[in-house]
Parts: C-alpha cells; structure tokens; sequence
C-alpha cells in the first residue's frame, strides 16, 4: 500500500461526560421553562429547510439578495460582520462564491479544501475571520448530515477555544493547549460521540438537531459565565443561558415583526417584508 492509499488517521477526542451531562440536564430544564426542547428541535428543522430552499440542489447561484440576507440573520457569527457583501453591488460575487463552495458539496473529502478555498477569496485579516463560519455555517446548515457544525466557536485550534475545550476531560484544561485539528474529520468525530452519547443517554430521535443544541447549551453556559471574545457583541449581558442558545444556532435572528439582527451598511436593521421565521 503506498503512503497516498493510507487511511487518514481519525482524530481522538477525550471528552468528558460529567460535563456533558450538566449541559443536557441543563438544556432540558431551561428549554422546558420556555415551551420544551421540541420547540428548538422544531426550529432547528425550519432553519435548515429554508437553507435547502435557497441555496441547496444548484440552486445556489439563482438565490437573491433578500433570500440571502434572510439566511445571514440566522447565523450569529456572520451576521454583525457581512453587511459589505449583502449590498446589491457587492452580491453577485458573494453569490457566486457560495455557489462554487456548495458545488460539488456531496463529497465531503475535500471539504477542508473547499472551505479553505472559499477563504481565500476575501482578505485574509482579522476582519474578515468570520468568513471561516460563513462556509461553515453554509455547509451544515444547507446538508447538516453530512456536514457537522464546524464553527470556530465549536472549535478553534488556533486560539485554543470552543465547545471542545469545554468538554475535553481531564485537569486544568484551561491551562493546556489541546493538540486538535480544527478539520472536518475533528468536527464529524466530535459529532459521532456526542450522537452516540445522547443516543446512550435516552435520545433516539432527532439525534442530529440535539448535537447541534447541545454544543450551542455548552458555548452558551460558558459566554454567560466568562463574556465572549469574538461574540462579545451579540453577547455583553449575562442573561439566561437559553436566550444564548438561540442566538448560537441564530433562533433569535427574526423577530416577529420581521426585524432581523442582520445589519446593513448604514447600521440599521434589514427587515423582512415576510412576516414570519425561516422555514
């Protein structure tokens, strides 16, 4: 066998789950406080169907301006910082780039590739790092089977920050650099034994849409204890964790009355002229 016919050699991820075990009583007990966790599992489902609607089967490079910015409010890391592209002059190329990184997007083999593809197409500065979660956000939430959450707030190996740091096991881990890629075999690991933990732990259904709540319930515990670094505008006040959750997985995005957490460039809120949530 030659070295280029070797399997990849899958990431080991030692997660704890004592932690993992507060974040889902926790998340069962706050969610059941405002209606239960089958609202969100609902939500969850509606954010991904409107995403498949506008982007998903080639359809991508027909999506239109207004479509677009409906799918940025519902994406909490992109939606304070991509107001320069989601203006008519500036579209078209946005459009097109999405389109190329979806293109194809049933192999998964080359997703590092086609993220890091996508990247390089906009400047490479720390203003446009939410560029990063913009392909991840695309990816999971247009195909969320095959594609996990791969946000930098799931997991960031360059800053030694994310979910996984706070659920990794073992002592100190504030204090230790986790030596982890930030992949997408990483991310498909992680979501694998979080699936096979809740699965072990009484959910069957849905299992999917639970990973993605439970991640959301872990960051969000943590910006309401320590504040955020590169969330900390959607999340300066120390409010229920629940509300943080929301705005993670971008459930608070619209609003009922159809004003969005989507800014356009003179600051003001885009606001929908449909009158109702994704889905």
């Amino acid at each position: 066998m030659t070295a280029a016919a070797l399997p990849a050699v899958r990431p080991s991820l030692e997660l704890s789950g004592p932690k993992l075990a507060v974040a889902l009583e926790s998340l069962v007990v706050r969610s059941d406080e405002r209606g239960g966790i089958e609202r969100y599992v609902e939500a969850m489902a509606r954010k991904f169907a409107a995403f498949r609607e506008i982007l998903g089967e080639g359809r991508a490079d027909r999506a239109d301006l207004a479509q677009v910015r409906r799918l940025c409010a519902c994406m909490a890391t992109v939606r304070r910082r991509a107001s320069r592209y989601l203006e008519p002059e500036a579209f078209p190329r946005l459009r097109a780039h999405i389109a190329d990184l979806l293109d194809g997007a049933t192999r998964t083999d080359d997703a590092d590739a086609r993220i890091a593809a996508f990247c390089a197409v906009f400047p490479g500065d720390r203003e446009h790092r939410f560029v990063r979660d913009l392909a991840a956000e695309i990816l999971h939430n247009v195909d969320p089977e095959r594609y996990p959450p791969m946000t930098r707030w799931v997991w960031d190996a360059q800053c030694n920050t994310g979910v996984l740091r706070e659920i990794w096991h073992g002592e100190d881990v504030d204090h230790r650099t986790i030596d982890v890629p930030d992949g997408y075999d990483t991310f498909v690991v992680l979501r694998e034994e979080l699936a096979g933990w809740l699965t072990a732990n009484g959910v069957y259904r849905d299992v999917t849409i639970y990973v993605d709540l439970l991640l959301a319930q872990v960051y969000a515990t943590y910006v309401a204890e320590q504040g955020g670094s590169y969330l900390r505008a959607d999340f300066s006040s120390h409010e229920d964790p629940m509300l943080h959750v929301q705005r993670m997985l971008g459930l608070d995005g619209i609003a009922p009355d159809g004003r969005t957490r989507l800014k356009v460039s003179d600051g003001t809120a885009f606001v929908l002229d449909e009158r109702r949530l994704p889905g």
